[in-house]
């Protein structure tokens, strides 16, 4: 999306395709970052966002999104119908040509569209094992203690450093990773290999996408799942990534300073 795009009209036609209340959406105050954001918040109700290849081309029998540009400024709408018309248009306008387009698709049609990743069952649980790697695919090494810093995630780690695989791309939950260490166990996958900050015992993981938790000393917020990629298994062996499918585990951000230790408690706060 380009700088002069109204992103208030972009979050309200969101809102009317996903069907929550405006209010719900956030505004990105970057406008550069917006689409990776809004992407970020989607991830939280297991929606994603597909782009459309040729927008002026498009047609879908339902809801979809799109940005108009008209009179030097563009907008946000939502279109609809074969072929498509405007269903709602926050900032209203002139018609005006249609230059992007996303479709609001589920990242799994399989899981509940009320609650895709689950009721917190259980709430509380402790730090297994701690994980960090000072470089990009730099064999990992295991730690008793590590500091963790706010925004950027545990000291000594290639994400806190900004010299991770994917510390260059868009949007949050790049400081902390965790995993459960019962879906390991199920792999006989050692918490090294698994390249999660840190292995949990006795939580739900999955249930903490869009909530905060501490981590012994430190609060966290959970932002979207941790699914397993083929980086992941490359650095590992086949199959890998077929078996963590939903149990790869939580990428979460740091949001205040503290030390993480093997035995520290995770706690649920909402």
């Amino acid at each position: 999306m380009a700088a002069d795009l109204d992103l208030h009209s972009v979050a309200a036609a969101l809102a009317v395709v996903v069907g929550v209340s405006t209010e719900e959406v956030p505004v990105p105050k970057d406008e550069l970052e917006s689409v990776a954001a809004w992407r970020e918040w989607l991830a939280t109700r297991n929606l994603g966002l597909v782009p459309v290849r040729d927008p002026g081309e498009f047609s879908w029998p339902g809801h979809f999104l799109a940005v108009i540009r008209a009179g030097g400024r563009r907008r946000g709408a939502v279109m609809f119908g074969v072929p498509p018309g405007v269903v709602h248009d926050p900032a209203g306008g002139d018609p005006g040509v249609v230059e992007e387009a996303w479709v609001v698709a589920a990242l799994d049609r399989s899981l509940h569209h009320t609650e895709p990743y689950g009721g917190a069952a259980r709430t509380t649980g402790r730090v297994d094992a701690i994980v960090v790697a000072a470089r990009a695919e730099e064999e990992p090494h295991l730690l008793d203690r590590v500091r963790a810093i706010p925004g950027r995630g545990l000291e000594g780690d290639r994400y806190a450093n900004g010299e991770g695989t994917f510390s260059g791309g868009t949007g949050d939950g790049r400081a902390l990773t965790l995993v459960e260490g019962e879906a390991l166990e199920s792999l006989d996958l050692p918490a090294a290999e698994a390249r999660r900050n840190v292995v949990t015992r006795g939580i739900s993981l999955n249930a903490l996408v869009g909530r905060r938790f501490t981590v012994g000393e430190v609060e966290c917020e959970g932002r979207r799942l941790c699914e397993p990629c083929a980086h992941l298994e490359r650095l590992t062996h086949p199959g890998v990534l077929r078996s963590l499918v939903h149990r790869g585990g939580l990428r979460a951000n740091v949001l205040s300073a503290g030390v993480i230790e093997v035995g520290s408690p995770v706690r649920v706060l909402d």
